[in-house]
């Protein structure tokens, strides 16, 4: 699951005839009465962990968050009953919602400063995403990359999300279709990565247009030759360059073999957690 599964689209569009969507209710109530009958715990705890952060994070500094008031607590109440069914001890959010969530952090000195807000919420549910990673890591038990760092996540959102549908993916996978997917997975995770380490701000030069989010080859390889200024990043970007074109080959092939799709999945997670660590060694 992502997190975009606990919502449901509406029939009407809005004003400018664009989709609006409401949160699943009826799903999350049945998240604290048990497991739900076509998906794991593990499967529905790491998305909504994340669905809960990232909307708390957004209430505490630029807002527009999709929960309201209400749909909060209940979000808040099925995570509680996920997590107790899986024996992840130790989170006890000290907030039901969003006005409790504001008060606390008031009562916390961060009135007035976002990163504030934003250390206070990592300090309740950073372990709990590295325990849920772990855990999930543990059902899927896939031949799969794992890195060399003791993280069970690379620490981005987006890309974290996208390499668990992946594991999982493949985990299941037995057709040529099935294997084709997972190519669609490996390139969700590439495009996640773009989005997420090309800022135009820094990797843009004079007279350039920005490049699509799908031009991974060229968003990525920019924000490697940046992150290492040296002539070791011609290595690393051809590398990035094989990884990425054997993620599109298992996409595009009619009848990829799970051969095919796990050094493809393979190549895209080493690549993640390549970057991850490029990230923080700059």
């Amino acid at each position: 699951m992502r997190p975009d599964d606990f919502f449901v689209e509406d029939l009407v569009p809005d004003e400018f005839g664009l989709p609006t969507r409401h949160v699943n209710a009826g799903l999350l109530a049945s998240l604290r009465l048990g497991p739900l009958p076509d998906r794991t715990d593990i499967e529905v705890a790491v998305p909504l962990a994340r669905l809960i952060h990232d909307e708390l994070e957004k209430y505490g500094t630029d807002g527009g968050v999709e929960l309201v008031e209400g749909e909060m607590r209940q979000a808040l109440l099925a995570l509680r009953a996920v997590v107790d069914r899986l024996g992840v001890q130790n989170f006890d959010p000290p907030f039901r919602e969003y006005s409790t969530f504001r008060g606390w952090w008031i009562r916390q000195g961060a009135r007035g400063s976002w990163q504030a807000r934003r250390d206070l919420l990592a300090a309740i549910f950073d372990d709990l995403h590295d325990r849920l990673a772990d855990l999930e890591k543990q059902a899927l038990a896939s031949t799969l990359a794992q890195p060399v760092s003791p993280h069970a996540r690379t620490g981005w959102p987006a890309v974290d999300t996208e390499i668990s549908e992946l594991r999982r993916h493949f985990q299941s996978a037995r057709t040529a279709q099935d294997h084709r997917n997972v190519g669609n997975d490996c390139v969700a995770v590439l495009e996640a990565l773009s989005r997420t380490v090309y800022d135009p701000a820094q990797h843009l030069r004079e007279g350039e247009t920005e490049p699509a989010v799908d031009r991974t080859k060229q968003r990525i390889g920019r924000f490697i030759e940046d992150a290492l200024p040296s002539a070791d990043n011609a290595e690393l970007r051809k590398l990035a360059t094989a990884n990425i074109e054997l993620a599109h080959k298992v996409k595009h092939r009619q009848t990829p073999t799970r051969r095919d799709a796990g050094i493809a999945a393979d190549a895209v997670i080493q690549l993640a957690n390549m970057l991850r660590r490029l990230e923080e060694e700059a």
